[in-house]
């Protein structure tokens, strides 16, 4: 190679790096999309097949059953398959669950196409962060893995547009069918981007994976990380998932488990699912309802771009701690509104509280979940560990969709919140003592320092 070559390549390869990550990224937005859509949608679902809220809380959380599923599956398929081809299958899963979802004639088939939105969910939630994290050159992967954070936002914000835009005529089942856009625009995209050089190594492919390094590197760097990379996975051949619980890899898992648990546990699906629902019930009207909830949807997207920003300069570790200790109070303060007397304009004091809820969720828990997961574990094992945190997320996930509206009429909307609290309190002091900065740190040097038990 030149040396003009070597000085062009990696400022042109990490234009190529940004537009893979922008394409792979897709499948968080799809994320959002088909995860916030059933907002709206659930509010003219119920009445067209008459269902109770106990079947409105089995519609949400099949999707949830399904990511379980994809979490559980997705570790050894991508391990297996490679990130690439997993996620041109689970692009095509995205098509035909949005197209079977708007077409269901009663509640069983909805079900069911929401199953497999769920599995496709549950898979991309795992593989987008890692591939993106394998082909990120350090000194941006916190900026380029979050991306699939901020494009989980950015769906979730589009379906309550769409779902406000479609409010007047009741059309759930456009609301459902448009995720079908970007599905097809990301699985057209996936046949353009190369396959990471960490998974290419693993399966022996050296040359490959110099070569992919290399364009996105330049040779020197690209030599030099290909070197850590080889020397890690030298150690890590051997490594099972019942290794995964050895005192070598414990650390990692349980830091990874705990960051997933923290995040679902304070209630933020909650917000995302049953927002118009609760706010209706506040007394907002339906159209006002989806309205409030598409400001507490810009305000998880906008603060979620501010972490993105903040993420590789700050740090991981002061967003986490800090945000998440803002979402606690938060929570218990609207679980203190409901203890008011009953005012005009409470709505609109659950809206603004919600708002500041997501805008320090975004900014903490939100964008680290991901981000975290893929960087604390081996190479080798990477899609097995990051699994287990990702099940982690979907399981707790599938029973805070499945318990809300129970829980408010068992406990009323304040014990809601406050059960929320006390969760985020017991994860914040999880993550205090436990959690590592790993700005501006390779895979390897992270991998290394959590093995020795050092934060």
């Amino acid at each position: 190679m030149s040396t003009d070559q070597r000085t062009r390549a990696p400022g042109a390869g990490r234009g190529a790096v940004l537009g893979a990550s922008t394409i792979a990224a897709l499948g968080g937005l799809l994320f959002g999309y088909d995860t916030g859509v059933i907002s709206a949608a659930l509010l003219y679902i119920g009445p067209a097949f008459g269902l109770d809220d106990a079947m409105k809380q089995i519609v949400v959380a099949s999707l949830l059953l399904g990511a379980i599923a994809g979490a559980l599956a997705g570790g050894p398929v991508v391990d297996r398959l490679g990130r690439k081809r997993t996620l041109i299958v689970v692009s095509a899963v995205f098509t035909v669950g949005a197209l079977l979802s708007a077409a269901a004639p009663g509640p069983g088939v909805l079900i069911v196409a929401r199953v497999l939105l769920g599995v496709a969910i549950g898979t991309s939630s795992l593989v987008v962060p890692m591939y993106i994290a394998e082909i990120a050159p350090p000194s941006v992967r916190g900026r380029l893995v979050s991306m699939n954070q901020m494009m989980i936002t950015i769906g979730i914000f589009v379906s309550y547009l769409v779902g406000y835009a479609f409010a007047d005529s009741g059309g759930w089942r456009w609301m459902l069918g448009l995720a079908v856009v970007p599905s097809l625009a990301m699985l057209v995209g996936l046949f353009t981007l190369s396959e990471s050089p960490r998974w290419l190594l693993a399966q022996g492919r050296t040359e490959q994976a110099r070569a992919a390094l290399v364009r996105s590197r330049g040779a020197h760097e690209a030599e030099t990380e290909l070197a850590e990379i080889s020397e890690a996975m030298r150690e890590e051949r051997k490594f099972s998932y019942r290794d995964l619980f050895s005192p070598r890899l414990r650390p990692a898992v349980l830091l990874g488990v705990a960051v997933a648990a923290t995040n679902q546990l304070v209630g933020v699906n909650a917000v995302i699912y049953y927002a118009p629902t609760i706010l209706q019930q506040a007394g907002m009207g339906d159209s006002a309802a989806i309205l409030s909830s598409v400001g507490i949807g810009a305000t998880n997207m906008i603060f979620t771009v501010i972490a993105l920003l903040l993420i590789d300069k700050v740090g991981r570790r002061p967003l986490l701690i800090g945000g998440t200790g803002v979402v606690i109070a938060v929570l218990f303060g609207l679980g203190a509104l409901y203890l008011l007397p009953t005012v005009e304009g409470l709505g609109i004091l659950l809206t603004v509280g919600l708002m500041l809820y997501e805008a320090a969720f975004a900014a903490s828990l939100g964008i680290a979940i991901w981000l975290i997961n893929s960087e604390i574990f081996p190479t080798a094992v990477r899609g097995k560990a990051a699994g287990i945190g990702t099940m982690t997320h979907w399981v707790l996930d599938f029973f805070i969709s499945i318990s809300v509206l129970s829980i408010i009429n068992a406990f009323t909307a304040t014990g809601l919140f406050w059960i929320y609290g006390v969760f985020g309190v017991i994860g914040l002091v999880f993550l205090y003592r436990n959690l590592p900065e790993t700005r501006g740190r390779t895979l390897e040097d992270i991998e290394q320092s959590l093995r020795g038990g050092s934060s």
